[in-house]
Order: structure tokens, then C-alpha cells, then sequence
């Protein structure tokens, strides 16, 4: 579209009185993407910002003393100091075998 001073003034004066782009659009009977490009070369703003623009910053809230005092300290852990019972039992390789053989007849 060619931008005469006569649809800039219009342009100006449209987005100056609040209305949305597609609205002047459509008023001027272009695309939505042309007024935009022109609005964005002629420097024309809004006089808010997008929501996500600033966001707030929320405080993290603050634990209870309760709960601060539970987490606090780790409790000391008791260990038992039992004596070992009985080790563990050795095999021969032959009797690892038979035992493997076994295990392979009862897999059926």
C-alpha cells in the first residue's frame, strides 16, 4: 500500500483515539501487517506496556520458625555395633554346577 499524508494523519488519529490495528485496517481497507509496519516505523506506541513487559516480582514467603527449627539439625544417626553372625558360605566350582544344573532342570 502507498502511505499518502492524508491515510498517515488518519493512521495517526485512529491509534491516537485507542482503536486496534485491525480496526484501522479496516478503515483504511489494507492489512492489519501494513498498519502495523507503519505504526512501527512512524515510532507510535501505546501508552501501556504488554503484561509480560515489567513482570512483578513476588516475595517468597517466609517458613514458619516450626518448620525451620525441624530442618535445622539432622539428627545423629545410632549405629548398631552388632557382631558380624555368620559369613557367608564358599562353594567349590563343582558344587557351583551342580547348583547351576539344578536351577536349569526346575526352569522346565
Amino acid at each position: 500500500m502507498s502511505w499518502d499524508a492524508k491515510d498517515v494523519a488518519l493512521l495517526k488519529k485512529l491509534w491516537a483515539a485507542g482503536q486496534s490495528a485491525s480496526q484501522i485496517a479496516r478503515r483504511l481497507e489494507c492489512s492489519r501487517n501494513a498498519v502495523c509496519g507503519r505504526l512501527t516505523r512512524l515510532g507510535l506506541k501505546r501508552g501501556h506496556k504488554s503484561p509480560t513487559a515489567k513482570p512483578k516480582i513476588r516475595p517468597v514467603p517466609k517458613r514458619r520458625p516450626a518448620l525451620l527449627a525441624a530442618c535445622a539439625r539432622p539428627v545423629a544417626k545410632k549405629v548398631s555395633l552388632k557382631p558380624v553372625g555368620r559369613q557367608p558360605k564358599e562353594f567349590s566350582k563343582s558344587q557351583l554346577y551342580a547348583m547351576l544344573a539344578d536351577a536349569v532342570r526346575n526352569t522346565g
